[in-house]
């Protein structure tokens, strides 16, 4: 389990998320999380079930709950609420942001989803 965070702190407009920790700070956006979302509507219930969720730009974070103490629960303005995002979570994604952002606006594409429309995909692989 990867060390706590010093600060989590959520934009006044709600649109990203900032992710303090002693050696290193990541900012995401609530779009980002909501489509990496460590839930199993998107990440499924085993290996090549992940899910490509469309049209979730614009989207916002609600609410920011502590669970226990080694992630947080986050609500976005969809009702999706079923995420728990880990500390390691955090670290791991802050690390490789841009290619996982890079990886999925390809798959969208290649599964003819938008950003803006709503749309989901199952990813093989």
């Amino acid at each position: 389990m990867g060390a706590a965070p010093s600060e989590i702190r959520l934009s006044p407009d709600k649109e990203t998320l900032t992710v303090s920790f002693t050696d290193k700070k990541f900012t995401f956006t609530a779009e980002f999380l909501r489509v990496m979302s460590p839930s199993a509507e998107v990440q499924g219930h085993g290996i090549g079930q992940r899910k490509i969720i469309g049209g979730k730009k614009g989207v916002t974070i609600t609410a920011i709950k502590p669970v226990g103490n080694y992630a947080i629960q986050l609500t976005f303005t969809d009702n999706h609420n079923s995420g728990i995002y880990t500390w390691e979570f955090f670290a791991n994604m802050g690390e490789k942001q841009f290619d996982e952002w890079t990886n999925y606006t390809t798959s969208l594409a290649e599964k003819g989803l938008s950003r803006v429309d709503q749309g989901v995909a199952t990813c093989a692989g």
